[in-house]
């Protein structure tokens, strides 16, 4: 029986967009494992193909880690020993290095390394896969397995899949109510990547004039944010939804509105069609949502375009709260009509 190990260790949002990745390992493999982060392993547990999940947190990886030691390194040496996979496969976004966690794969003696790299490897990678800039971060991720025989099956499109509840719950149902609604998530982890608090309360009023019913939905950690931008006009779902939830409930809706941030792309791999708002700190032609139906909306060549900022370098945040009310309705008018025809 043959096991392979897949590692994202960062977002929700990064473990979603290996979706396609995982599934093409899964069809090379009896047995697939996800090594994922302390923010990504309730995504990985909606990934199809993925047999089982470890946590691990790679302080070169989250901004708030502990520091590196050795003890902390040898708890997932420790692990992939046990596991004895046959291969690791290491994803990464185009801007991070794969030779970390390839040197602790060497430590625990996994037999066979993948990752795309720029860097000289020398062997701690058996497979140093290249990939030109620009590829959207799914495709990328695809390219690598790709490289290493590892094929889509039969069928399948490529596009991101999550499993989730067949209904929502009925606390859920009671709290959203009947009819269609939009959903507007406010949040996310990165303050540049998102519009301003007043900005996000403002568009969920417009939507609500427009006679959209709107569902605001975010973390446990966004519900005081939730509750301002839902106002008196929406439904205010913060800190109510797990991921699991969160995705039956975005595939209920109309339409998802987000900012560059996991749910967003939850949403893309639940079929909605999707309103993003998105920053252009980093390329859309890589990080939009890789979905079927996706619509962006932001300054894609505003002052802060490519800087990977974590906070707006431009006074006002122009990118995304001049994201007009009128360019916002329409938007989402458009992609309503387009799922009613669905």
């Amino acid at each position: 029986m043959s096991t392979a190990v897949v590692a994202r260790l960062d977002s929700a949002g990064d473990v979603l967009i290996t979706g396609p990745a995982v599934r093409a390992v899964a069809t090379a493999h009896d047995r697939v494992v996800f090594l994922a982060g302390p923010r990504g392993g309730a995504a990985a547990a909606l990934l199809p193909g993925v047999d089982e999940v470890l946590e691990w947190q790679a302080p070169w990886v989250d901004f708030d880690s502990p520091a590196l030691t050795g003890d902390h390194v040898e708890a997932v040496v420790k692990q992939l020993r046990d596991l004895a996979p046959d291969r690791m496969y290491v994803m990464t976004s185009f801007h991070q290095s794969p030779l970390p966690l390839a040197l602790v794969c060497r430590m625990a003696g996994v037999p066979w390394v993948g990752a795309i790299c720029e860097d000289y490897p020398g062997t701690l990678l058996d497979l140093r896969h290249h990939v030109e800039p620009g590829v959207p971060e799914p495709l990328r991720a695809l390219s690598l397995v790709s490289a290493a025989g590892c094929g889509l099956p039969a069928g399948d499109d490529g596009t991101l899949r999550v499993t989730y509840p067949a209904v929502v719950p009925e606390r859920l149902r009671r709290r959203i109510g009947q009819g269609p609604y939009v959903v507007f998530h406010p949040g996310a982890a990165v303050p540049a990547r998102m519009p301003s608090v007043a900005r996000s309360a403002a568009m969920v009023d417009a939507l609500g004039r427009a006679g959209h019913r709107v569902v605001v939905t975010g973390s446990s950690s966004e519900r005081r944010l939730t509750e301002e931008v839902a106002g008196g006009h929406a439904v205010d779902l913060g800190g109510r939804t797990e991921l699991h939830t969160l995705a039956a409930v975005y595939a209920r809706a109309a339409v998802v509105v987000a900012p560059n941030t996991g749910p967003a792309h939850l949403a893309a791999a639940v079929g909605v069609p999707i309103v993003s708002l998105f920053a252009p700190v980093v390329p859309a032609t890589q990080w939009k949502p890789y979905g079927t139906d996706v619509t962006v909306l932001g300054d894609q060549r505003a002052p802060c375009r490519a800087t990977r900022a974590r906070r707006c370098p431009v006074p006002g945040h122009p990118c995304l709260d001049r994201i007009t009310d009128a360019e916002l309705v329409s938007a989402v008018d458009a992609a309503v009509e387009r799922r009613e025809w669905r």
